[in-house]
């Protein structure tokens, strides 16, 4: 008993040639039958004879129609005869076979995904909503005819007959989306939506937000696995929709605007810094003024006030001495 993928190795016959010989043979059979009826000089046992001949061979010639078939680029047909599987059947065209096998029809062309975002936990805890989108297709038929129950889920998504190809590709699709958002959600848990402190940001740890390909091809390998037992290769997942809940949005919001203003207000301190110490040096260097330790604190305060204060400075003219 087969029980993965083959070849069909049954008699498969070019249909062009046939449907002619086929079409040839109900002529003759027609024939036969006039001929057997217009002639008076037979017996009645052998006109008998002849008119059953010609109806089995009517119906045989009729039965025979069933075995035709058209396989289009990219579509394949499962063979059956008699519930047994007796191999896949690939090659692009149109063919004769027995008509008594079952010729289960699957598309192996690509099909996309466009997953609705669902809400889910990071790795802080924080409720998140996330999207992705899957192109996926069918790389084993023995598989996905035998190994999940396409027939009762073709039936419970759509109600309808189950040897319709688009009926079983809609329950596909819909055994698809639930392993992709279980393997979703199983990522999502892995990593936290964004960095939490400068250092993680220095530190370049893995987000949601910032993983980019990584976290895809991540997501793209779980998924693969989850859907292997179905004989489903995943093209290409991704990521194409990540926001904070609706819930905890502002605060967030809030929070990523404060981290901006603290990282702008640490580039302005370390750009007044290094101004305030060209600023000695210079003085220094020059011999412009001698300043002892009090007085280069005063400078230092006072330029680190104008250089690193929102408002613009206010000059105040000092009509005493230095000290006063």
């Amino acid at each position: 008993m087969k029980t993965q993928e083959v070849e069909f190795a049954g008699i498969k016959l070019p249909g062009i040639p046939m449907i002619i010989f086929n079409l040839l043979f109900i002529v003759a059979t027609v024939v036969l039958f006039v001929w057997t009826v217009e002639n008076i000089h037979l017996s009645s046992g052998l006109t008998a004879f002849y008119i059953i001949l010609c109806i089995l061979l009517f119906i045989c010639s009729l039965i025979a129609f069933n075995g035709y078939m058209q396989i289009e680029p990219n579509e394949a047909r499962v063979m059956l005869f008699f519930g047994k599987y007796e191999g896949t059947v690939k090659d692009n065209g149109f063919f004769w076979v027995n008509p008594f096998y079952s010729k289960k029809k699957l598309t192996l062309r690509a099909r996309n995904l466009d997953a609705e975002p669902i809400k889910v936990n990071d790795k802080s805890g924080n409720p998140i909503l996330i999207g992705m989108v899957v192109v996926w297709k069918v790389v084993d038929t023995y598989k996905a005819s035998f190994d999940i129950d396409n027939a009762s889920m073709a039936s419970a998504a759509v109600g309808s007959n189950i040897d319709n190809v688009n009926t079983k590709m809609k329950a596909y699709e819909n055994f698809v989306q639930i392993q992709s958002e279980a393997a979703l959600r199983n990522v999502a848990g892995m990593y936290p939506y964004d960095h939490m402190s400068s250092d993680d940001a220095k530190n370049n740890t893995l987000t949601l937000r910032s993983g980019g390909e990584e976290i895809n091809d991540l997501l793209e390998h779980q998924i693969n696995e989850r859907l292997s037992i179905a004989g489903i290769e995943v093209l290409e997942a991704r990521i194409n929709y990540i926001a904070y809940a609706p819930e905890i949005a502002a605060v967030m919001l809030r929070r990523q605007q404060a981290g901006a203003i603290i990282a702008a207000r640490e580039k302005i301190v370390e750009g007044a810094v290094g101004m305030v110490k060209i600023a000695l040096k210079k003085f220094a260097n020059d011999g412009i003024i001698e300043l002892d330790d009090d007085k280069k604190a005063a400078m230092v305060s006072n330029l680190m006030v104008v250089l690193c204060g929102q408002e613009n400075a206010q000059p105040i003219i000092n009509s005493g001495t230095l000290y006063q």
